[in-house]
């Protein structure tokens, strides 16, 4: 017999299936602050590998990598948010708040896939 209590939140697989189809579904209700600011920090992770392999690819080099790279991070994101989803952003802190969650970690993941895929294909 197992003695382990059942918790009352969903699977991981569960929530984030529910996670994923809020995020892809324009205008979602967010319940929770902390869920969106997850969508946007995932999605950030995300972003940072698929730049990283871009940016890597076309042979991006130097300050212009680095700076595209943060415009176009930011940029993404704050159309996301004000545009697509269409969320207050006094209701997270402010659109500055919305823009610097998970940045550095993303920038993390872009630049050592841009670093490796750049040194694999260019050096």
């Amino acid at each position: 017999m197992d003695n382990k209590k059942k918790s009352n939140s969903p699977s991981f697989a569960k929530r984030f299936s529910q996670l994923s189809s809020k995020a892809l579904k324009s205008k979602s209700v967010w319940e929770d602050k902390d869920e969106f600011l997850d969508v946007v920090y995932w999605m950030r992770q995300f972003m940072g590998i698929i730049f990283g392999l871009i940016w890597g690819v076309l042979g991006f080099k130097g300050m212009f990598a680095i700076i595209s790279y943060c415009l176009v991070n930011a940029l993404f994101v704050y159309v996301y948010s004000v545009s697509f989803q269409q969320i207050d952003e006094d209701e997270y802190g402010g659109v500055s708040d919305i823009i610097k969650e998970g940045f550095m970690t993303s920038f993390s993941s872009f630049l050592v896939f841009w670093i490796v895929v750049y040194s694999a294909l260019h050096a």
